[in-house]
């Protein structure tokens, strides 16, 4: 097994679901994805890890909500990008085809995170193993509510996500009862026409 995924299995735990990749699937993300990641799919599939707080997804099924958020930003010309990852509150890790890991985006708070990598072949491969190393169960919380919206909540099913109600770029707060089950690609989708997409600063730490 690779190092880099190994590593990530034993900080995330085993897959509480996943589901099996069609070889369809990995022969169209062939030479788009990291082959590492693709490795990944074949061998375990698309997986929740840590009672859900962390995903590893199927980019199909997202490729409206990537074309909505970045939409009328410098990210929308710049690459093709595919989010292969998210958290249990619709935190969002894209792949760039020629940049690689570059781009995260906090969606709950219209916020990215971005670097700008160089495109070589090593660059990339280097990216494909920050993304299986950098990932961890508290990085993935927000604001330490994950343990206790699966409490109150329950766990999420691959298609649902933990989403304020009333959203918070609406003005609703960031406590434990406007917490709800969502499904996550329609939140994305609303959360992405509310605020444009913007730089986290350090007055968002």
């Amino acid at each position: 097994m690779d190092e880099a995924v190994k590593i990530f299995n034993d900080k995330m735990g085993a897959p509480f679901i996943r589901e099996v990749v069609p070889l369809a699937r990995l022969a169209h993300y062939s030479q788009r994805l990291p082959e590492r990641l693709l490795g990944y799919w074949y061998e375990h599939g698309w997986t929740g890890h840590a009672d859900g707080i962390f995903w590893i997804i199927n980019p199909a099924e997202y490729e409206d909500v990537v074309r909505s958020w970045l939409e009328g930003t410098e990210f929308e010309t710049k690459d093709t990008y595919h989010v292969i990852a998210r958290t249990a509150f619709g935190g969002l890790y894209l792949w760039g085809e020629k940049t690689g890991h570059a781009l995260k985006i906090e969606s709950l708070l219209s916020r990215y995170c971005a670097q700008d990598l160089g495109t070589t072949e090593v660059n990339l491969d280097r990216e494909s193993q920050i993304f299986f190393l950098a990932p961890s169960v508290e990085g993935s919380d927000f604001f330490s509510l994950f343990r206790r919206a699966r409490r109150k909540l329950g766990l999420l099913k691959s298609d649902e996500m933990y989403g304020f109600v009333p959203a918070l770029m609406l003005g609703g707060s960031e406590e434990l009862e406007n917490l709800e089950k969502v499904k996550i690609v329609e939140y994305l989708m609303f959360l992405s026409k509310l605020s444009p997409l913007k730089p986290f600063t350090f007055s968002d730490i």
